[in-house]
């Protein structure tokens, strides 16, 4: 398994989505601008994410895209399944049909523990989970002496609830 451009741009724009959620419905051109992507390919990343349920629209005045739930309760292996599709690391993991080897194949009971394992972890990390992370990493550029970026400490905490920020 690889995870795509695809998948990587995704994440970044939810987390952007994540991060204010607060706030209520974003402009595709703001979050573009935020997570340094194309409009166009933003586009495609929503339109993906908004099929699989995972962010709305929202037309007219004060519209724009938000989470379809609470950061806490968006799951990573949710995302990347919207747009990546399996994520097994062989296909004949994720299909007996495509190998025909499958029902003897010596290595296959390992590539489907590791699956497993990858699907386990994605399953029980959030976008919250990230953010807090994020808000935990060390001292870098933006950020003050506890390792918080500026500003966000606060706001992440009042998306994400129940995080010591």
């Amino acid at each position: 398994m690889k995870i795509s451009t695809r998948g990587r741009y995704g994440l970044r724009a939810m987390l952007g989505l994540a991060r204010h959620h607060a706030d209520g419905p974003m402009l595709m051109e703001s979050l573009a601008k935020q997570e340094g992507l194309s409009i166009k390919y933003l586009h495609a990343l929503l339109t993906k994410l908004k099929a699989a349920g995972l962010v709305h629209s929202v037309r007219g005045a004060g519209g724009g895209f938000v989470l379809a739930r609470a950061p806490a309760k968006i799951a990573l292996n949710e995302i990347l399944h919207a747009l990546e599709g399996s994520l097994s690391l062989v296909p004949c993991v994720a299909d007996k049909r495509t190998c025909h080897r499958a029902s003897h194949c010596t290595a296959r009971g390992l590539w489907r523990e590791l699956s497993e394992k990858i699907e386990d972890t994605l399953a029980h990390v959030s976008l919250c989970d990230l953010l807090d992370s994020e808000n935990r990493s060390e001292l870098r550029p933006g950020t003050n002496k506890s390792g918080q970026r500026r500003g966000q400490g606060e706001h992440v905490k009042a998306i994400c609830p129940g995080f010591p920020i």
